[in-house]
């Protein structure tokens, strides 16, 4: 791997800003270099949201600093998925919350893993405000990128402190959900 492209994308209130954010820290943990930028319309919730990052093995000038074709894309919502697919790789890795997004709306040839983030956090956190960490915990057992250990430390260092139980508990549910599909 010489350059990685990711896309998070989703609606405002989803949690993708920081899904983003804690992502690029917990790479950098693993030794990755990473840029990362992100977009967002001005609806607090319900508008577009979108966190892009490039992932270097070795240090180095990220020549573009957005995802030209995304290796792996996660869409948390359909219309990001409708509006952003010409932008992921015909070979990608795309992990979408099933909660919202059903199968025929995905692209041919690409690796698809669908797992219900918003469901499963709402069931089993008590929230759906933690789905974006469902999302991470699973990111971390599908991709091998970083382990479940480096994202808790990164939860436990930049989470605010009346949600770092939550979301350590949210990335435990995300990665063995993951685990479990895996297994199935």
């Amino acid at each position: 791997m010489e350059r990685l492209e990711i896309m998070i994308a989703g609606r405002g209130g989803q949690g993708i800003l920081l899904a983003g954010y804690l992502l690029g820290l917990t790479l950098i943990k693993h030794g990755y270099y990473v840029v990362q930028s992100e977009s967002y319309s001005a609806e607090t919730r319900g508008g577009d949201s979108r966190s892009e990052l490039i992932v270097l093995r070795e240090p180095g000038e990220a020549d573009y600093m957005r995802v030209r074709r995304a290796d792996i894309a996660v869409f948390m919502y359909g219309e990001q998925l409708r509006k952003y697919s010409d932008r992921v790789g015909e070979r990608a890795l795309v992990v979408v919350d099933s909660t919202f997004i059903k199968p025929e709306d995905l692209k041919q040839g690409w690796r698809v893993v669908a797992i219900p983030f918003t469901s499963i956090a709402e069931e089993h956190a008590g929230t759906i405000r933690v789905a974006n960490i469902v999302m991470l915990g699973a990111l971390a057992r599908i991709t091998g990128l970083y382990t479940l250990d480096e994202l808790k430390e990164t939860i436990r260092r930049n989470v605010k402190p009346g949600w770092v139980e939550l979301n350590l508990n949210a990335a435990e549910l995300g990665y063995k959900m993951a685990e479990k599909q895996e297994g199935a």
